[in-house]
């Protein structure tokens, strides 16, 4: 009788035991189901879910910077995903804005660094760096800087994009990112708007269109069998990255034009303009959508619980994660944070970048869980979405950066393409007959004197526009590697044609010269958000100036505008003007202007939007 009550206690002991080591995190990590890649990725899920604490899970919704992402941070936190702002990409030390020189080794080591750090947490959890990619790689010094999206509008070429999207994603991986916030998916309808030329067109049909390839290209083509509707897709490998759908929802109708404003519309409205970019983004896979800062009706989006649970998760089927914009959770009520917490968690925000303040935002967030103010089945319904896309990109088999990636920094085949972009997204608005020479385009390569003026012929930087190595972008040729207009006009024409360059040429100047022909190249300066923001939308000094001046003396004037969107061009201007080339914001390639001004290929763009007379408020606005 002993012996078999013995046997029994055996048998107990040994079945606990087992019991024990499926169900405790610390003896079953090593061979537990989240990391057998044969596994079901809702076997994953669940099994990962089962063993986090109530801090690992908020860790997982917290996005901070890399300035403030130490590897004890990333340890004691379990940080979900580490971000770079403009002055924090590895190596810059924060508030500094002068050019950098890292080579994609540096951001690999700092990033495989911070991911170390998390891969040595109680479960090992990668976490997923981020960048602002909005027309390339445009925070790392030597990337290929592609037209902005408002020129790739202009190319009504899809397939184009969606190269560009693939190229932008080998940039991204080369320095070690996994996560771009892009594409930016707005449909602009004031070009008062700050952010206007991050929007491919005012009509909705073409932002789908574009929105469509450029996800592809980004994240992969979806096998024709995949899941269902709404559930992410990133293709596994070195070549992709996650993107970001922004800004969620109707941040380019916003009144006056004005950056984070009111989009006072009807739903209707928001619905057929708005929104039909956003379905196409989910049936193509797009693994997060950002919200925007701007409101509806009053109602901030970050908190809007209706269209972010109600519309977005719910009756279009999105199973990727939201994620705020910059802070965006704290703008929801300045004076109350404890409540801008609740609001946004409660609206169905999933990740919260919170760059800087995140010790606060997980202590506030951790309160109102404990407290039952945000039910758990909230927090649990952001963190599986936020592993649904970690899971669905190999990140957990693949978590480190890949050093070997690093020539397809800047390469020479990406830089041939955002050329060829910049070819197709010119836009000729007037070619004026000039007699016996014909029309004023294209101009000779040989024999001829040409003049090259204007603030714009010879700046990188403005070339270039916001988003480039810093959040407003910068002046100067010295910002990264690329080729200014003028560079590219002195290296198209024959040895036998003169240049010359004044950037305000005097009259004097221009009347001794006998120039055969004059190319002015003037434009806004480069801006980004709220600070583009701009009521009146004229050709800002002294760029009117010396089209004047110029265009009055030369027999040839042709005048190229660089400018996130059209600006207001006077008859008596207009007049003056015997060529006129819509550049919009070509990037670092300034030869695909050339290639177009001296004839090697034809004006192929159309405009992406309306190019209007004048501004005219209307009751104020």
């Amino acid at each position: 009788m002993a012996s078999t009550l013995f046997s029994l206690l055996a048998i107990f002991i040994i079945v606990m035991a087992e019991f024990v080591a499926g169900h405790d995190p610390e003896v079953s990590a090593a061979t537990a189901a989240y990391k057998d890649p044969s596994k079901s990725i809702r076997v994953r899920i669940n099994d990962l879910m089962e063993r986090m604490s109530l801090s690992e899970k908020i860790g997982q919704m917290t996005q901070i910077d890399r300035s403030r992402a130490t590897t004890d941070v990333m340890s004691n936190y379990c940080i979900g995903s580490v971000l770079s702002v403009s002055d924090s990409v590895p190596g810059q030390k924060p508030g500094d804005r002068t050019p950098h020189n890292f080579s994609s080794r540096k951001w690999i080591m700092t990033i495989n660094k911070l991911q170390e750090a998390a891969l040595a947490t109680r479960l090992g959890i990668p976490m997923l760096y981020a960048i602002d990619a909005v027309h390339g790689h445009n925070y790392a010094y030597r990337s290929t800087i592609f037209p902005h999206n408002v020129g790739l509008g202009a190319t009504r070429d899809p397939q184009l994009v969606k190269r560009i999207g693939a190229a932008t994603a080998l940039e991204a991986r080369a320095t070690g990112v996994r996560y771009v916030f892009s594409p930016t998916i707005a449909v602009c309808r004031d070009p008062r708007w700050g952010r206007c030329y991050e929007s491919y067109s005012e009509d909705p049909a073409l932002v789908k269109l574009m929105t469509e390839t450029m996800i592809a290209g980004l994240e992969g083509d979806i096998p024709p069998n995949y899941s269902i509707k709404g559930v992410p897709f990133v293709e596994t490998g070195q070549t992709k990255v996650a993107a970001c759908a922004k800004h969620f929802v109707g941040d380019g109708g916003t009144s006056g034009g004005v950056d984070r404003g009111n989009a006072e519309m009807p739903w209707k409205e928001l619905a057929t303009v708005h929104l039909p970019p956003y379905s196409t983004a989910i049936l193509k896979g797009v693994a997060s959508v950002m919200l925007s800062y701007s409101s509806w009706n009053g109602q901030k989006m970050h908190a809007n619980r209706r269209l972010v649970t109600g519309l977005l998760k719910t009756r279009l089927k999105f199973r990727g994660f939201v994620i705020s914009d910059f802070d965006g959770i704290d703008k929801i009520k300045d004076a109350n944070y404890s409540y801008s917490v609740e609001a946004g968690i409660s609206a169905g925000i999933d990740m919260v970048m919170t760059p800087y303040e995140f010790r606060k935002f997980i202590r506030t967030l951790t309160y109102q869980v404990e407290k039952g103010i945000i039910p758990m089945t909230r927090i649990d319904d952001a963190v599986a979405r936020i592993l649904r896309v970690k899971f669905t990109m190999g990140l957990f088999e693949n978590p480190y950066a890949d050093v070997e990636m690093g020539s397809q920094l800047g390469s020479e085949e990406h830089r041939e393409l955002a050329r060829e972009a910049v070819r197709k997204s010119l836009v000729l608005l007037k070619n004026d007959d000039t007699g016996r020479r014909g029309p004023s385009l294209p101009l000779p390569k040989y024999g001829a004197k040409i003049l090259v003026a204007g603030t714009h012929a010879n700046n990188l930087g403005y070339q270039c526009g916001g988003w480039t190595m810093q959040w407003q972008g910068q002046s100067g040729n010295n910002i990264t590697q690329g080729t200014t207009i003028l560079s590219a006009i002195a290296s198209t024409v024959d040895p036998s044609t003169e240049v010359l360059y004044s950037v305000d040429p005097s009259a004097e100047l221009i009347e001794l010269g006998n120039f055969s022909h004059a190319i002015v190249v003037v434009g806004e300066v480069p801006y980004a958000e709220f600070d583009g923001d701009n009521g009146n939308l004229t050709i800002p000094e002294p760029g009117l100036t010396t089209i004047s001046n110029v265009c009055d003396r030369v027999v040839s004037c042709v005048v190229v505008l660089v400018s996130g969107r059209p600006l207001v061009l006077e008859p008596h201007l207009l007049s003056k003007i015997h060529a006129l080339v819509a550049a919009w914001l070509p990037g670092t390639e300034g030869q695909g202007v050339a290639d177009l001004l001296f004839g090697d290929w034809p004006f192929t763009g159309r405009l992406p939007r309306t190019w209007f007379k004048r501004v005219v408020l209307v009751n104020g606005i």
